[in-house]
């Protein structure tokens, strides 16, 4: 069974990923993701190292904070979940907190009605802050609407609370993406894919992953993608191809 990224990404493949795998090779030595997101993928590829990119830096500099806490699992849910309860959100993984006439009146979106004002101060908090707390975004991200990253023309984190919350899954993914790259041999890069690409230095076992933004969409994470993007891509593969 594939392995979710603890960050649900949109657009993430983890339930295609087995099927996906089909395609790749069976000795990878570099695996290489330029578009990697939240890392469903690269969660279920085994290589013998990994060089991991994508342009957003707020998502690269997530991967990181957890990666430097793959050591001491349970020390650091507990800190999540300590500083959720700090703010007076809801945690479904400890305890069924929701008050019963929150839950008949708003029967689909009581974890919005009773974490808003919870989630709002956190936020405030966060955008207010000098030195950002990554572990308070990615509470931001656990607790916000569709779970989604996104950041406004000020740097500040705008998205609206979530009627989602502290759960079992959340916990299930953290363990699995901690199990995951504690002992992986793991580049993390923030860089346009282009530059990014100019960079590597590849040789017949190394396998490059493509999940490229679309053309055909308007969310989010296809903003920065065009097709002057598009066409660099091509030629760029074009090029890889024609040279390997």
């Amino acid at each position: 069974m594939s392995k979710r990224s603890p960050f649900f990404y949109v657009g993430d493949k983890y339930k295609l990923i087995d099927e996906l795998k089909t395609y790749f090779p069976e000795h990878i030595r570099t695996y290489v993701e330029p578009f990697v997101g939240g890392g469903s993928a690269f969660m279920n590829v085994e290589a013998e190292q990994y060089m991991l990119n994508d342009i957003d830096s707020h998502i690269i500099q997530l991967h990181r904070f957890l990666c430097s806490n793959a050591k001491d699992t349970e020390q650091f849910i507990q800190s999540l979940l300590d500083t959720a309860k700090e703010y007076g959100l809801s945690c479904s993984y400890i305890e069924d907190i929701i008050p019963t006439e929150i839950k008949s009146a708003f029967p689909k979106t009581y974890f919005a009605k009773y974490n808003k004002e919870a989630y709002y101060k956190m936020r405030s908090d966060y955008n207010e802050s000098d030195d950002r707390s990554l572990k308070i975004l990615y509470l931001l991200l656990i607790y916000g609407f569709n779970r989604m990253l996104r950041f406004n023309r000020h740097n500040d984190f705008n998205i609206p609370v979530g009627n989602v919350d502290f759960n079992q899954n959340v916990v299930d993914a953290l363990n699995s993406y901690f199990d995951i790259v504690a002992n992986r041999d793991i580049e993390w890069h923030s860089e346009d894919f282009r530059d990014f690409f100019h960079n590597l230095n590849l040789d017949n076992d190394d396998f490059i992953y493509l999940d490229p933004p679309y053309l055909i969409t308007f969310s989010e994470y296809n903003k920065l993608w065009n097709p002057g993007t598009e066409t660099d891509l091509l030629n760029i593969l074009d090029d890889f191809n024609a040279r390997h």
